[in-house]
């Protein structure tokens, strides 16, 4: 059964493009986006030069939460629209925001089919995630000086060591990261050579790697396997090394060997997933 109850605080996808901020949860069959579009936004001053054309093809529809918006049709009508308002704008138009405050508006159309065309490279990636357990506890322990530069040390001396094993660090998440690989294999590699790493420094550090499809955006990657890749590493205590089963399957690197983890429910994902533990 899938889900009964969704909640947007988490999305299976957030998108950031054009200087809009869209989450996106699949339910009941349908997928509906919440797009949050900051005031003094405009399709044709932040959207258009990165999808091109005339008009915003896309054809939305939705409800608006809070803040206040404008679209111009084609045909030079205009019309504008705030809280609680429904609307059903057809392909063909120009949008912004108006006043001080973003817009907020839940969507049942017109998001995907707004970026989709811009976000199209989708491939196959192996996702490492890694957080600091604790680190606000260890913060106020050491100080916040002394904090920052130890922070910076293991960021930097981590980014050394994706690099050197062909990966490349997409996102730092305060107190963790997140890298692409091209093969699992590098990817395991990765997290043993950075546990050791957190280990030299005393810092104990939680990691989840996972294969799956995710979306290219530039230096950016999104999609479902980088929200699953999260939730695994969510479920590793500190020192612990979890992965997916996808990742067990097709790791074949010498002195690597994996220890059935069981059968996890992770926050957001609809299925349990069975989890591995690495030993090396």
């Amino acid at each position: 059964m899938g889900d009964l109850i969704r909640n947007w605080g988490e999305p299976d996808e957030t998108v950031e493009f054009g200087g809009v901020t869209e989450q996106l949860i699949s339910i009941g069959g349908l997928t509906v986006s919440r797009s949050v579009q900051p005031a003094g936004w405009s399709w044709r001053e932040h959207f258009q030069p990165l999808v091109g054309g005339e008009w915003c093809m896309a054809h939305h529809v939705g409800v608006t939460v809070s803040g206040r918006s404008v679209i111009r049709l084609s045909d030079g009508t205009e019309i504008e629209y705030g809280p609680g308002d429904l609307y059903d704008v057809p392909p063909g138009h120009d949008s912004w925001t108006v006043g001080d405050e973003d817009c907020v508006m839940i969507e049942w159309a017109g998001m995907r089919s707004w970026v989709g065309g811009a976000t199209p490279n989708r491939v196959l990636a192996s996702l490492v995630f890694t957080d600091i357990v604790g680190s606000t506890a260890i913060a106020a322990e050491i100080g916040d000086a002394a904090w920052h530069d130890l922070l910076s040390t293991h960021l930097q001396q981590a980014d050394e060591t994706i690099e050197r094993l062909g990966g490349r660090r997409v996102a730092s998440t305060g107190d963790g990261l997140l890298a692409s690989f091209d093969a699992t294999g590098a990817a395991v590699r990765c997290a043993l050579a950075l546990r050791e790493l957190a280990e030299h420094q005393e810092l104990p550090v939680r990691t989840g790697v996972h294969l799956g499809e995710v979306e290219l955006a530039g230096d950016d990657v999104r999609g479902v396997a980088v929200h699953e890749a999260a939730r695994i590493m969510a479920e590793a205590g500190a020192g612990e090394i979890l992965v997916s089963d996808a990742v067990a399957a097709t790791c074949r690197e010498p002195g690597v060997s994996f220890d059935d983890a069981g059968e996890r429910v992770l926050r957001g994902v609809p299925d349990p997933r069975r989890l591995f533990r690495v030993l090396g």
